[in-house]
């Protein structure tokens, strides 16, 4: 299609209906004919002068249904209600009906001055065509649609992109193909951050396409709702434990902290690496760096919201010690 648009340099909508139209199984053959005329490379002619008023806008070449109908009437005197049963016995290659029609067709062209062998050779073209015709108004909605959206494109590319990604979410093969279009077209699509991401695809600042929280598995609506929330409160978290303190605890739990963790979604704290959560410590029942730093984030919740007011005004509170990690070793980059 991409190729083709580029040949007939459309510089008006009706074209882009026709191309729609045009571009299925049956009717492509007539395209290269199409740009010609559009182009004025090649002749633009009518089998009879007065097809001229309904083809004239598709140079010539019957494209819509609604062509069918409307020549019908002009051409054999047909009645609205004989074009609509013409265009359905044609679509549904009903021939005991198409049969009967014909006569009926050939005898209103004959009384209208037209040439039999002209008008036999219309007819049998429309039984050609007629079983790919497509409807102009369906054609219509969907080139406006191709409009708008190639405009999205081409004018705000990453919001575009993102819109597309999110809506394939649960396809990853479409995902697969979407992110070969991202690069395709120059657009970085980065993974998760906590700093960054909204629930879906969205572009930050410099205009690359960020995954969406939403789209690591594990962490649920919530999950990602309550981090949103609480960086747009509070601002960006420092790292994985200034998280662990601020969050809701209950939406954001071990299993979200781990999706997040694997997912490169604090690979933004370089004083930290994604293996090193998973380490397990053996002096304390085998738990893990990211268990101590939940434990962590649970108790410097409680502490501060069970701080008391003193009698001289001061809030007092108990400041929590920073868990010690145990020591390990940065994950390859194939286990990342």
């Amino acid at each position: 299609m991409q190729k083709h648009l580029k040949d007939l340099k459309p510089d008006k909508f009706e074209d882009l209906i026709a191309m729609n139209a045009l571009y299925r199984p049956g009717p492509m053959e007539y395209i290269p004919n199409f740009i010609a005329r559009k182009l004025g490379k090649e002749i633009v002619s009518y089998d009879l002068p007065a097809m001229q008023e309904f083809l004239e806008e598709t140079y010539g070449i019957t494209v819509y249904q609604e062509q069918v109908m409307l020549l019908s009437q002009k051409l054999a005197n047909f009645t609205k209600g004989d074009a609509d049963t013409l265009r359905k016995a044609m679509g549904k290659k009903q021939l005991d009906v198409l049969n009967k029609m014909k006569s009926k067709f050939m005898e209103g062209c004959s009384s209208n001055g037209h040439d039999p062998k002209i008008c036999e050779k219309v007819w049998t073209d429309w039984q050609a065509f007629a079983q790919y015709a497509f409807n102009k108004s369906h054609s219509t909605c969907y080139a406006f649609v191709a409009y708008q959206t190639t405009y999205l494109k081409a004018h705000y590319p990453g919001e575009y992109m993102s819109a597309v990604l999110t809506h394939n979410l649960s396809n990853i093969d479409k995902i697969t193909f979407f992110m070969e279009e991202c690069k395709r077209m120059g657009l970085k699509v980065l993974g998760p951050d906590v700093n960054e991401s909204l629930y879906n695809f969205a572009v930050n600042k410099k205009s690359e396409i960020r995954f969406g929280l939403g789209a690591v598995k594990g962490v649920g609506e919530a999950a990602a709702e309550a981090i949103i929330e609480e960086r747009k409160v509070a601002g960006y978290f420092k790292n994985l434990l200034d998280m662990v303190t601020r969050v809701n605890l209950k939406n954001v739990n071990k299993r979200s902290m781990e999706s997040l963790v694997m997912a490169g979604a604090f690979d933004f704290d370089h004083q930290t690496h994604r293996g090193m959560w998973f380490e397990k410590d053996p002096k304390e029942n085998n738990m893990t760096n990211l268990e101590k730093a939940i434990r962590y984030g649970a108790g410097a919740q409680d502490a501060k919201n069970s701080s008391q007011v003193s009698l001289f005004g001061a809030a007092s509170s108990v400041e929590m010690p920073a868990p010690k990690f145990y020591p390990s070793q940065p994950w390859s980059e194939l286990e990342n």
